[in-house]
């Protein structure tokens, strides 16, 4: 078996494949590497804790000394001594455990962290093909769910087992001192605890990963089912939906009532273990104390130290609850953290101002299908030379989009290569590349901020250059605060053609060699698509740059055209070369006319600001682009 167990499947929706989730041996072994730089930290804690609990084991023979000078008939002064020793007890084993819990406290929170960082950062670089074979429910409850108990856990549970364990072995220990025979007789109580907590793993251990696949499931109906809620109230399939809610839910439940039932059982064999220990430890105190080989004193401190176990051992037992649940969280999160990061790594956009390299791009004998069986593209092969500007048409489902993609490193091609070379001749996988679509996201928060995606260092005066590269200073300039105007939800409306100048200053912000534009002028309209063409122009001088073409004015003023049709390059010219072809392009470009003409004769309908979707764009670095991502 690997390291990382391959994605499970998701039995309640048929094709779906859960993202990885770590082996028990990949579980420890990551923590192990967690905790290895921090082992000063890690032995400093565990030595505090040895010394709480060292120190707090002196109660018991106190009370029996106690006990002892009592039953001698000693006067009352004689036990002045013992009770201001039991005092100092108590604050010196209060003082240790605050440390001790504290360094422990703090190990674990910075393993969590480091944690929690690699899981992000893996997350983020999931390929988009497997993130939608595994849902966004399963992600989700990654995320949220599984990071909230691996915390809580931290947090409570392992502090709380570190001092469980220490007390029972050196209370066991203890008890041996008094008298070997007390620790036998402390013994008898294991076989039951030991049997207890092997039958509660090996129950506990699949009923919590299978709870964790059941949220995670019922999680990713609820997304579907707000996503599509337009959707879902226009055909009326509101009871349906909440039918299959409540089907999720209720397996959910289910598997929570199973888990309360395996706990009670779990409780109930603990309680037998506890009465059968301290009947032996009593017994045997009792012929001891008969035939004189301990006091009554000695016999008190060997059944309150058995009588004290009762608290470590059931939390410690206990706490295999919250360590199981713990466990099944920490594994899919190592498992998602654990992904092989994409290779090689790409360097950061320039914060030097625009670049000079232009990148050469080269796609050898593409095939690509998002399902097996499926190829969406068949054999594609096309070289975008430096500078150059290339438009790419074809009729919806051509596989222009998947090419772009491919290009911009979103998706990993089935078979075949992309190869980006810059202008000094030096081949280098995965040059940084700029994608930019037309579903783009605006980002809660001031303008400004929501440039600064494309270049964190990038001064006010560079983003007023960007957004005035693409025409766009003028209404940016003109919003309440400036730069500092609150967008997004909640914030400041914009429209869609603002928001694609948006994506478009982000663009030169990132200043990649090469930019992908996948329809970025689309969501204007009529009335801005003149406005957004030029803004596109201009964001691509001096880069290499593939336009997926919606209008084909776009693609008549490129320096060369390419048509695809079934997943197949059929052409590839300028636009007066094609057009006297008379071929697909002359077809498509006849009707672009003609549909022109008409829409020329007919009054134009404008769309106010609300009539348009909420969208908007970010930059995100993937190892092979650096991608201005539009959802």
């Amino acid at each position: 078996m690997s390291d990382t167990a391959a994605g499970l499947s998701d039995t309640s929706t048929p094709g779906r494949e859960l993202l990885p989730t770590a082996t028990q041996a990949r579980t420890r072994a990551a923590v192990r590497a967690l905790v290895r730089p921090h082992r000063r930290l890690a032995l400093g804690g565990f030595a505090m804790m040895v010394v709480a609990t060292a120190v707090g084991l002196l109660v018991q023979p106190l009370l029996g000394r106690i006990v002892d000078l009592v039953a001698g008939h000693r006067p009352p002064g004689s036990i002045t001594l013992p009770v201001v020793l039991l005092v100092l007890v108590a604050l010196a084993q209060g003082g240790t455990t605050v440390v001790g819990l504290a360094l422990v406290s703090r190990l674990g929170e910075t393993v969590l962290a480091q944690l929690r960082e690699r899981f992000v950062e893996k997350a983020l670089r999931l390929p988009l093909e497997q993130v939608e074979r595994a849902g966004a429910g399963d992600l989700t409850a990654r995320v949220t769910r599984d990071v909230s108990v691996v915390g809580e856990a931290v947090r409570s549970a392992l502090p709380e087992l570190a001092r469980s364990l220490l007390a029972i072995v050196l209370t066991l220990a203890a008890m041996a001192a008094l008298d070997w025979r007390f620790f036998l007789a402390a013994l008898i109580a294991v076989p039951v605890q030991a049997s207890t907590a092997r039958w509660y793993v090996r129950n506990a251990v699949p009923l919590y990963a299978e709870q964790r696949i059941a949220t995670g499931s019922q999680q990713q109906q609820l997304l579907d089912t707000i996503a599509g809620a337009g959707t879902v109230r226009a055909f009326r399939l509101e009871e349906e939906h909440t039918a299959r809610v409540t089907r999720r839910s209720s397996a959910a439940v289910e598997l929570t009532l199973r888990g309360i039932r395996l706990v009670l059982n779990f409780y109930n064999r603990l309680h037998v273990a506890e009465y059968a220990g301290l009947a032996a430890v009593l017994v045997t105190g009792f012929l001891l104390v008969r035939g004189g080989s301990v006091s009554i004193g000695t016999a008190t401190a060997a059944a309150l130290y058995f009588h004290s176990l009762f608290s470590p051992v059931n939390q410690a037992l206990v706490l295999l609850d919250d360590a199981q649940s713990a466990t099944a969280a920490l594994a899919r999160l190592v498992g998602v953290a654990d992904q092989p990061s994409p290779e090689p790594s790409v360097p950061e956009p320039s914060l030097a101002g625009p670049s000079d390299a232009h990148g050469t791009v080269t796609v050898t004998g593409i095939r690509h299908a998002y399902e097996p069986g499926r190829p969406v593209l068949h054999g594609v092969d096309l070289t975008l030379r430096a500078g150059e500007r290339v438009a790419l048409v074809g009729v919806s489902g051509a596989g222009k989009t998947t090419l772009a993609k491919l290009i911009a490193g979103v998706h990993r091609p089935t078979s075949g290569s992309v190869r980006v070379t810059t202008d000094d001749g030096v081949p280098r996988e995965g040059l940084p590349v700029a994608l930019v679509t037309q579903e783009t996201h605006v980002f809660a928060g001031p303008l400004a901020d929501d440039l600064r995606l494309a270049r964190a260092g990038a001064t006010d005066d560079e983003l007023r250059t960007a957004l005035a590269t693409v025409d766009a200073l003028d209404w940016a300039g003109a919003l309440p605060d400036g730069l500092d105007t609150v967008v997004g939800d909640g914030g400041h409306r914009l429209t869609s053609a603002q928001v694609q100048q948006l994506a478009l200053a982000r663009l030169v912000l990132a200043d990649p060699p090469v930019a992908v534009l996948d329809e970025a002028t689309a969501e204007a309209g009529s009335t801005g698509a003149r406005l957004l063409e030029q803004a596109a122009d201009r964001a691509v001088e001096g880069r290499t740059a593939l336009i997926v073409a919606h209008r084909l004015t776009q693609a008549a003023t490129a320096d060369r055209i390419v048509v695809m049709d079934g997943g197949r390059i059929v052409e590839n010219g300028t636009h007066d070369e094609l057009c006297a072809a008379a071929g697909p392009y002359a077809s498509l470009w006849a009707a672009w006319s003609g549909t022109r003409a008409t829409a020329d004769r007919t009054p134009t309908h404008h769309h106010g600001p609300h009539s348009s979707h909420s969208t908007t764009s970010h930059v995100t670095t993937s190892p092979d682009t650096t991608t201005v991502k539009d959802h």
